[in-house]
């Protein structure tokens, strides 16, 4: 069996919420890398400083340092429904660099996550190619899309779960079947007001400013009694808070504040961390040290909690 304290990196990661803190995790994780400033100093300050921080473009990493697990997400803005989707990007071949790492530190198993687009760009072609130069790095490949609601988290959120055991392993793996979901045999779904009714009073900061267009041009508020759309890596971007009214579809591609724009916001940064599921105490750097603010700096932490 794979468990016990085994040797853990992150790469690629430009994501905190791999790991608890290392004591509550059976991970001893050793190196981390994400070319992100702020991400890595959220993430010193949430994990041991015991773990090297490589701060490098993985382009420019010549060593990766032997482990008996690699977790990652490489970029997946080449990938992502959400923008312009071009197979030439060539964000799309960071991925080679993650199979870099497995052919220098050979773990036992990986486990690489992207957005589902992954598996239609190109009509399935880009996908069926990674997979398959995943294998020729010496790895069984098992992979499934799967929806975060499903296990407990108050988000609709759907990625493609890549993991990969090494070919000389008499192991075969199993994606966990849900936990939650309408289901007699399962736990409902874990609402918004499960997740963060309680910080109607007390939200913390928020990312404010105009509402652009292409915003409006769909229904962007969850009731409370309902999961939270797809948290976004931009504070602008955030989803609006449940209170209040819904919005109102009132032509193509054209929606508005029922109750007024005044009486809607985004959803909090605080709000956000209880979507993903961070933990209150989960330390976000802003970058700065002053304890001040402002949305540029706060959109620097939605990028970290969203992605």
């Amino acid at each position: 069996a794979i468990l016990g304290e085994e040797i853990a990196l992150e790469i690629l990661k430009n994501k905190e919420a791999f790991f608890q803190k290392r004591e509550e995790s059976i991970f001893n994780t050793i190196y981390a890398n994400d070319n992100f400033k702020e991400a890595n100093q959220s993430y010193v300050e949430n994990f041991s400083k015991d773990v090297y921080i490589d701060n490098s473009d993985i382009r420019k990493i010549k060593e990766f340092p032997k482990a008996d697990i690699v977790l990652g997400g490489f970029p997946c803005p080449g990938f992502s429904e959400a923008g312009p989707r071009l197979i030439d990007d060539e964000r799309n071949f960071l991925y080679l660099h993650f199979i870099r790492c497995l052919l220098q530190s050979q773990p036992l198993i990986f486990v690489a996550e992207n957005v589902k687009g992954m598996m239609t760009l190109g009509k399935g072609e880009v996908f069926k190619q990674i997979v398959e130069d995943f294998k020729a790095a010496g790895y069984t490949i098992y992979h499934k899309l799967l929806n975060s609601r499903d296990y407990g988290v108050p988000q609709i959120r759907e990625r493609v779960i890549l993991v990969g055991v090494r070919n000389d392993l008499d192991f075969k793996y199993e994606f966990p079947k849900p936990t939650h979901g309408e289901q007699m045999n399962l736990t409902p779904f874990v609402t918004l007001e499960e997740a963060i009714g309680d910080l109607r009073d007390n939200p913390g900061d928020y990312f404010t400013g105009s509402y652009s267009t292409i915003f409006m041009s769909r229904n962007r508020k969850k009731k409370w009694d309902e999961q939270s759309f797809t948290i976004q890596a931009s504070g602008r971007q955030a989803p609006i808070h449940p209170g209040g009214l819904p919005m109102e579809k009132v032509d193509k591609d054209k929606w508005i504040f029922t109750d007024g724009e005044e009486n809607n916001r985004r959803l909090s940064v605080k709000e956000i961390k209880r979507i993903q599921t961070f933990p209150d105490w989960f330390y976000i750097s802003n970058g700065k040290n002053d304890g001040i603010i402002d949305n540029g700096r706060l959109d620097k932490i939605y990028k970290q909690v969203g992605n």
